[in-house]
């Protein structure tokens, strides 16, 4: 049992708010998954500065001042700089996201990379979802849209690595909550093909299957529908990327969800209780996903 939300935006008059409605979000979420959370937030100018790549890093064996000098040095000489987020270093550069990646994966080898792009910040951890979101400083954070997820750890290591968002591409994440039964097979036709894991979790072979149709040239659309169809299991998704936010069930559609619609915002959530602090509820368009259908918006 685990816990998902996600809030996309619509009206500029509302991206400051963002950090403090997705931390509300996230917290009533706390009681499905209290093992760990994570949050993966768009447009934020502090976390991910304009015309700069950002590279979200946990466990990084240094200072941040040493971090940033190590990826410097990778760089040739672009400056980079690193702004710390509880346990969460994000460091950022004017340079192409893959490339800043590439200096982040050479400079610290032994670090952990939880997401990449031009717009977004991931912070996740080990911990209770409320703390978390204290620490990384979410209710101050603004932008356009935002995913979190809370943890109840039913396979593979309650750590870092485990934790969701998966933000496996540039400007892509994926939290989902159930099971894929046929994971491993996956992962050996992923693993075939070149794609690396870093963790044993089935929800990180779903979002590089997803992250590979998009690489193919697929539209989220597309790729949801071939997870759908080549994933056994009972699950929930909420995937993102810099301008869109979809969200599909399985065939049985066990697994709770409900999205809620206004001109203001889209937002979706395991239970009813975490859209209750959104401004304009009561005017909301509220509905269960069907399954197996995909529900996509696009900024």
């Amino acid at each position: 049992m685990c816990g998902i939300v996600g809030l996309h935006l619509r009206t500029p008059e509302l991206y400051p708010e963002l950090g403090a409605l997705l931390t509300g979000m996230l917290c009533e979420m706390s009681e499905r998954g209290a093992d760990s959370a994570g949050v993966a937030v768009y447009g934020d100018a502090r976390w991910s500065p304009p015309g700069r790549a950002t590279v979200s890093v946990v466990a990084a064996p240094c200072t941040t001042d040493e971090l940033a000098a190590l990826v410097t040095a990778q760089l040739s000489g672009v400056e980079a700089a690193v702004v710390p987020a509880g346990s969460v270093a994000l460091v950022n550069a004017a340079v192409e996201a893959p490339e800043l990646a590439a200096a982040v994966r050479a400079a610290v080898p032994d670090a952990l990379i939880i997401g990449y792009g031009d717009n977004v910040a991931v912070l996740k951890g080990v911990g209770h979802p409320r703390e978390l979101a204290l620490a990384f400083g979410l209710p101050q954070a603004q932008g356009w849209q935002g995913v979190g997820h809370t943890r109840m750890a039913t396979e593979s290591a309650v750590n870092a690595a485990g934790c969701h968002p998966y933000a496996v591409g540039p400007d892509q994440c994926l939290v989902h909550n159930g099971s894929f039964a046929n994971h491993a097979t996956i992962r050996r036709r992923l693993r075939a093909r070149g794609v690396q894991f870093e963790s044993e979790n089935d929800t990180e072979v779903g979002a590089r299957f997803v992250a590979q149709a998009l690489a193919d040239g697929h539209d989220i659309e597309t790729a949801l529908k071939q997870l759908c169809m080549e994933f056994d299991g009972f699950y929930t998704l909420l995937v993102s990327n810099r301008d869109s936010f979809a969200v599909v069930r399985d065939a049985i559609a066990c697994k709770p969800a409900l999205i809620a619609e206004t001109d203001d915002w889209v937002a979706m959530a395991s239970e009813y209780r975490a859209m209750v602090g959104l401004p304009g509820l009561e005017r909301a368009r509220l509905y269960e996903p069907e399954p197996e259908r995909v529900y996509a918006w696009t900024r």
